[in-house]
């Protein structure tokens, strides 16, 4: 790996270079773990060529992920932690920049590995998934007195419900490839919770929320777990680190990690919501966040859950009426099959919303 070797020698990597390696099963960039050797000891480290595509603003992404790291890895340290294992570690490179740009024009970026640690695709218990809640909890915590504003938008809109709901008549005003006409029922499911929309956004705009730093994918497989004590450590994949609601962080974890099936579900008697993984989630979320939410982000966790699963479903409506551009796809019907699973997902949750609200309080201070 001739290239991997001379982008290597750019970062300010301890040791001599030994060898490098493509490393995990991200979708997005391209990632390799490099080992150098320092004393007879092997350090590791993450090198990833980023993904110009999704995200074409490398220099906002990158700001964002430094600011934010630094600021994490203060706070671990003032509470003893070990900022090199709690949080990512940015490289920098050799003149000090959070990333590199290559010739070709390909950005590159470093991080420490975190080592003994492994990365969860499913909720296996819900003791893993309360461990899962309270580090999320915790690293909102750890920024709450952050100023979410000096950070920039990586994606233009990316939770703005509203702007969410106007692409989607849009898409449904065009029906540039003809499907309008045969998704009636999900159309009208859309149309029937438009006030939704305005909820999360509206209590934002009013600054009766706090406008936080939000991580913007909180799927278990961000979280890296100790391979031995099986306890959460790091949250990683900080890409989408914007400015947001924590409404949306707490809100897509149960969306993605309550359903009984896959978000491809064709057999939608197959898709619960697992109430007892709502209740883990929040048990441990509550706790790891502590004082630092309000009493408005309290009343309104279960709602941030209905609405995450809400725009989710919507967004693969609009990308099924376009003509399937931005999801990727393995056959027609793949995003209509989506947006039914989190509509009904949907419905599940709407009928136990008291109950969700129940468990909110049973747990908050």
């Amino acid at each position: 790996m001739a290239e991997i070797s001379d982008i290597a020698k750019k970062f300010c990597f301890e040791g001599e270079y030994v060898s490098a390696a493509p490393f995990g099963s991200g979708h997005i960039n391209d990632t390799f773990a490099l080992v150098f050797e320092k004393n007879g000891d092997k350090i590791r480290y993450i090198l990833q060529k980023m993904n110009k595509k999704v995200f074409p603003d490398t220099r906002i992404l990158m700001h964002n992920v430094a600011l934010v790291t630094e600021f994490l890895a203060e706070k671990i340290r003032e509470k003893g932690g070990d900022c090199d294992r709690e949080t990512l570690k940015l490289v920098r490179t050799r003149d000090g920049r959070s990333y590199y740009t290559a010739p070709d024009g390909g950005c590159w970026r470093a991080f420490l590995f975190v080592e003994n640690t492994v990365a969860y695709q499913t909720v296996e218990n819900p003791e893993m998934f309360e461990d899962t809640g309270r580090a999320f909890g915790t690293f909102i915590s750890r920024l709450a007195d952050f100023d979410a504003s000096q950070l920039g938008e990586v994606i233009k809109n990316f939770h703005d419900t509203r702007d969410r709901y106007r692409k989607f008549e849009e898409a449904l005003n065009a029906d540039k490839v003809g499907r309008a006409a045969g998704v009636g029922k999900e159309i009208s499911f859309v149309e029937s919770r438009k006030e939704y929309c305005d909820r999360v956004v509206g209590m934002l705009e009013r600054g009766e929320i706090p406008l936080r730093v939000t991580h913007n994918d909180t799927k278990l497989n961000n979280i890296l777990i100790d391979a031995d004590t099986k306890k959460a450590v790091c949250v990683i994949d900080l890409d989408t680190i914007m400015p947001g609601s924590l409404l949306y962080d707490f809100g897509d974890a149960i969306r993605f990690g309550c359903s009984t099936a896959a978000e491809d579900e064709k057999d939608l008697g197959k898709v619960d919501f697992d109430v007892r993984l709502f209740e883990a989630f929040t048990k441990g979320f509550l706790h790891g966040i502590g004082d630092s939410i309000t009493q408005k982000e309290r009343e309104n966790l279960a709602f941030g859950a209905i609405l995450m699963t809400y725009e989710c479903g919507m967004r693969f409506l609009t990308d099924y009426l376009d003509g399937d551009n931005y999801f990727k796809t393995a056959y027609p019907e793949h995003n209509l099959v989506r947006c039914r699973t989190q509509f009904r997902l949907v419905e599940l949750m709407e009928k136990r919303l008291e109950e969700m609200n129940l468990i909110v309080r049973k747990y908050a201070k």
